[in-house]
Parts: structure tokens; C-alpha cells; sequence
């Protein structure tokens, strides 16, 4: 098990892990490696935006300094977990507007205490502001088809001076009939409309046909 240029990822030939903040517990079925004393989860791309982001050779940079994190999407908690065992000192603010998702987030964050599920809707940053305060990150991953404006309501918001944000950009929840170059051009101009400048624009393909990592900084 080899450390990568991303603190606290790990790499074993083309697979990624992150070390096992809660030993012996698997999240979502994923395959958990033991190499003396410490335990590894992979971090699968098929599974994770975020991971196919780092396959696909995400910057050096990609996170910086983080203590305090806005994840807008959590869904059952599947990426989220993984940031977890990268921050355990930190605090992880995971937005999910569905009821169905959100029981077994809660049951993710019960065992992991870095993570602070919020049951509200991305869309109204202004009622959960007030729990979270200001971050370092800004993480999206909504199928809405105002995502962009999503992100900026949400960076104008929470994000501090300088900080940095990730946009899975899903195009096909935008409009199917255009192309995808089209749009993202789009969502492009309208985050450097809302203060935020793309520094890098990473295809997801093939772990994720339909989209697009913005990495974004304010």
C-alpha cells in the first residue's frame, strides 16, 4: 500500500483506498484490506464520483487545507464515508434533501462522528447557514437542473475567501436534447458570473458517462 500524492489516499497497483476510520465496518459492500495493523477501504470509481475524479488525475491540490466541509448531495453516503476517513479531526456537513436517502446516512454518521448529516434542501442554503458556519470546501453532487446556480448560492453562503469547490456537474439532468460541451460552457460562465473561478474541467468517462468535474476556487 503506497500514500499517493493526495494526503490520506492510498493507492495499490490502479486501486485506491482510504484507511478505515471505523475497523471492520463496511459502508457500502466495499472490499476492506488489512496491511499490519491498519485497515484500508477501497475506493471504488464505478462508485464514486470522487474517486473516478482522482483516476482521472485530479490536481496535487485538489483539497488544501480543509478542516470544515459542505457536501450537497449526500445521498446514502457512500463518498462522503471516504471523506470522513480523510478528515476524522474535521467536520463534514452533508446536505440530502431526500427522506429515503437520508435514513441510512444517518446510520453512516451514527458510527462516524466527523460527519453532521443535514435533512434540507440544497436549494435553501439560508436554512441550514446558521449550522454551518464557513467552510473550506464545497463539495456538489445534486441532479437539479440549476445546478450551477446551486453551487454558487451555496458558495456565496458558506465558502470562504479563497476556498475551494467541486461541481459533478451532470449534464443529461440539465436537457437531453443539447450537446454537452454546450452546457458545460454554460455552467462555466455562469460560476465565473457567480465568483467562482473554474481552474480545471476533468470528464468522468468511462466511470461516469454523463459528467463533468468542475473544480472551481472563489
Amino acid at each position: 500500500m503506497e500514500p499517493t500524492a493526495w494526503p490520506g489516499i492510498f493507492r495499490e497497483g490502479r486501486d485506491f483506498y482510504t484507511v478505515n476510520r471505523v475497523p471492520g465496518v463496511r459502508v457500502y459492500g466495499e472490499v476492506l484490506r488489512s496491511v499490519g495493523a491498519v485497515e484500508y477501504r477501497l475506493w471504488d470509481p464505478w462508485r464514486s464520483k470522487l474517486a473516478s475524479l482522482l483516476a482521472k488525475g485530479a490536481p496535487r491540490d485538489l483539497f488544501g487545507e480543509v478542516r470544515r466541509v459542505l457536501y450537497l448531495g449526500g445521498a446514502h453516503g457512500t463518498t462522503v464515508s471516504h471523506l470522513s476517513d480523510l478528515w476524522p479531526e474535521g467536520e463534514i456537513f452533508v446536505v440530502e434533501k431526500s427522506p429515503t436517502a437520508f435514513a441510512p446516512l444517518l446510520a453512516v454518521a451514527r458510527r462516524r462522528t466527523n460527519l453532521l448529516p443535514l435533512l434540507a434542501d440544497a436549494q435553501l442554503p439560508e436554512r441550514y447557514l446558521a449550522d454551518v458556519g464557513e467552510v473550506d470546501l464545497v463539495y456538489q453532487d445534486v441532479a437539479q437542473r440549476n445546478q450551477a446556480a446551486i453551487f454558487i448560492e451555496n458558495a456565496r453562503a458558506t465558502l470562504r475567501p479563497a476556498g475551494r469547490g467541486v461541481l459533478m456537474l451532470k449534464v443529461r439532468s440539465i436537457t437531453q436534447r443539447r450537446p454537452a460541451a454546450a452546457i458545460v460552457r454554460e455552467a462555466r460562465a455562469e460560476l465565473g458570473r457567480g465568483g467562482c473561478t473554474v481552474d480545471h474541467e476533468v470528464p468522468l468517462a468511462p466511470f461516469s458517462r454523463e459528467h463533468v468535474a468542475l473544480l472551481v476556487h472563489r
